[in-house]
């Protein structure tokens, strides 16, 4: 029997819980053109280090739908397993039941 000393057990706390987590990001759908897809702008807002001026950025990413949402519309999308070659995101379900 294998003797584990606090920190690897701490290790491999940290490795289960991390595995599970998937990344979600908000943004506003910029297209929905295409079939099964649409395409989320998100926004960032951070602080420049040296002067301290906030910067936005953005970046689109496409996104996984089986639902027709319209642009303009906030949605809340989901690190997935990659579908296509440049689809690795699926939207999630609005548990709300409002729209934006």
């Amino acid at each position: 029997m294998k003797k584990t000393n606090k920190r690897q057990q701490k290790n491999k706390e940290y490795e289960q819980e991390s595995r599970s987590r998937k990344k979600v990001l908000q943004g506003e759908v910029v297209s929905n053109k295409m079939l099964n897809t649409v395409v989320v702008k998100v926004t960032s807002r951070n602080a420049d280090p040296l002067y301290g001026k906030i910067i936005t950025r953005s970046k689109k990413y496409k996104a996984h739908t089986n639902e027709d949402i319209k642009v303009g519309t906030i949605v809340s999308i989901e690190q997935c397993r990659p579908i296509s070659k440049a689809k690795r995101w699926r939207v999630i379900p609005n548990i709300d039941g409002k729209e934006s």
